[in-house]
């Protein structure tokens, strides 16, 4: 597994619908080292903290291969990496072979695996097109977060290795498909609820899912 790009970007305004809205989904890959702080890396920053950053949302990752399959539904769309503004762009680390809760060495950073990506409008801002949001969650191909374990430095081409399994094995996927499915899961909605390591708010409406 390697990290492929380090990717950050600052908040800038743009006109969206007639409106003025401020997003820091343009991001830009950089070079040499930078720094993993707790909530973020140096040089970057989240816009809204309602919904975006925070500990548990500190980098957002995005797996490199599926590019690949964006290129070939959305042939029209010219892509700029890293087109859905992730902070991580890795090669071999995806939404079915992380689990939740999984601990993650790259550079003297070690980070924790902590939920998937839930889009909101800032993605058709980047895509122009509002049909995005709908494709990508229907995708599986949602990326997901990590919190910040151990603070410290990454660059481009640094090897990511597996530093804890947790033993759930409840994958980011499992959690998608859990959150989007119609149907219950019971045996899953219970143990995504009592997952140490995926947010509060995710694990309450696991439980009020189980009623």
């Amino acid at each position: 597994m390697r990290l492929n790009s380090v990717n950050v970007g600052l908040p800038r305004q743009v006109l969206w619908k007639g409106r003025e809205v401020i997003t820091s989904i343009f991001k830009k890959p950089v070079s040499g080292r930078i720094a993993v702080r707790r909530e973020n890396l140096d040089g970057d920053r989240q816009s809204d903290l309602t919904v975006h950053g925070g500990p548990q949302k500190a980098i957002y990752v995005y797996p490199l291969e599926h590019y690949s399959y964006w290129h070939e539904t959305l042939p029209e769309v010219e892509f700029d990496m890293p087109q859905f503004g992730e902070n991580f762009t890795t090669e071999g680390l995806d939404e079915e072979s992380a689990n939740i809760g999984d601990k993650f060495r790259i550079g003297s950073a070690l980070v924790m695996v902590t939920q998937p990506r839930l889009p909101c409008y800032k993605l058709a801002i980047r895509f122009n097109r509002d049909d995005i949001i709908k494709k990508f969650l229907a995708s599986g191909r949602t990326g997901f977060y990590f919190s910040v374990v151990e603070e410290g430095a990454v660059a481009a081409d640094d090897e990511i290795t597996l530093d804890y399994r947790d033993r759930n094995n409840v994958t980011v996927g499992d959690i998608t498909r859990l959150f989007l499915a119609k149907k219950k899961d019971r045996e899953l909605l219970e143990k995504a609820s009592q997952l140490d390591a995926l947010p509060i708010d995710w694990r309450d409406y696991f439980m009020e899912r189980q009623n």
